[in-house]
């Protein structure tokens, strides 16, 4: 699997042209359903707002949608979502909320500040680099504690949890298909003594 990128839980930001209002607000979503369930959310907490233009892109199927919400077609929508691919996010979703200020912006206005409004919002959110992943689990002797653990440093694997007890357990996460020189590397640090586990391949942020 090929690693993506995308954000993590909700941001906001917000742009002033002309006297109108573009506040852009952004989530982490997986289906059209949260999509969908967050564009409501938005519309309700902005139900004085003249308008509320979405886009969102989702892995699954390549699904990707957008809306001009009464704006001139392809001022709002189009460039909103063009700014969310031209970050290379995926599982998001984008709701631009414009309070009209009195001035009309024109055709290029609106691309502009709609494009600017995202930009800036994509840039407040948190971003997690999401790869296929599996987690390895170490108990050893604590005289060999030092020397996994440099071991574990040098595949590539990073440290998600330490326990010490009357052992060490070590629980590491790495990509999925980096994981046999390391294992190699356990038997031969631990002679075969070594208690190791290693996880079903799974998606996380690494």
């Amino acid at each position: 699997m090929q690693s993506y990128t995308t954000v993590r839980g909700t941001a906001t930001a917000e742009i002033v042209e002309k006297k109108s209002r573009f506040i852009a607000s952004v989530a982490h979503v997986e289906t059209e359903e949260e999509a969908l369930a967050f564009l409501e959310r938005i519309r309700a907490e902005n139900r004085m707002a003249r308008h509320n233009v979405y886009a969102y892109v989702l892995r699954a199927d390549g699904r990707v949608r957008y809306s001009d919400d009464g704006e001139p077609q392809k001022t709002a929508g189009m460039p909103t979502l063009e700014a969310i691919q031209h970050a290379g996010i995926v599982d998001v979703v984008v709701v631009v909320t414009r309070y009209f200020g009195g001035i009309l912006l024109g055709t290029g206005g609106l691309v502009r500040a709609y494009t600017q409004a995202t930009q800036e919002g994509l840039a407040a959110a948190e971003k997690v680099t999401v790869s296929r992943c599996v987690d390895v689990t170490v108990r050893t002797e604590y005289p060999l504690y030092e020397r996994i653990l440099r071991a574990a440093e040098d595949a590539g694997a990073k440290v998600v949890d330490t326990a010490f007890t009357n052992e060490v357990e070590l629980s590491l996460r790495m990509l999925d298909g980096a994981q046999q020189p390391l294992l190699d590397k356990l038997t031969e640090l631990c002679r075969g003594q070594e208690r190791v586990e290693v996880s079903e391949p799974y998606d996380a942020p690494f």
